[in-house]
């Protein structure tokens, strides 16, 4: 794979989890980040509950695109 085909595969993969996520309610007005690695998501921000956490990481799992999903994102209850 040469590195065009690469950095357009990364910047596919970004796209379409950005997607998936901005359709959820559970995200609406929070501001967090993808980091892609091959077929690797990192998931970065902040949320107000556990169950939000890990409806970002559910959300992606059924991507066949993904192979493994590091969810660093941070439960910050106000």
């Amino acid at each position: 794979m040469n590195r065009r085909t690469y950095e357009d595969s990364a910047h596919q993969l970004s796209d379409l989890v950005h997607n998936v996520l901005a359709r959820s309610p559970y995200f609406a007005g929070r501001n967090l980040s993808v980091e892609t690695r091959d077929d690797e998501v990192v998931l970065k921000g902040v949320v107000r509950t556990y169950y939000q956490k890990q409806m970002a990481q559910e959300s992606l799992r059924g991507l066949e695109q993904i192979s493994r999903i590091q969810n660093d994102i941070e439960v910050i209850s106000i």
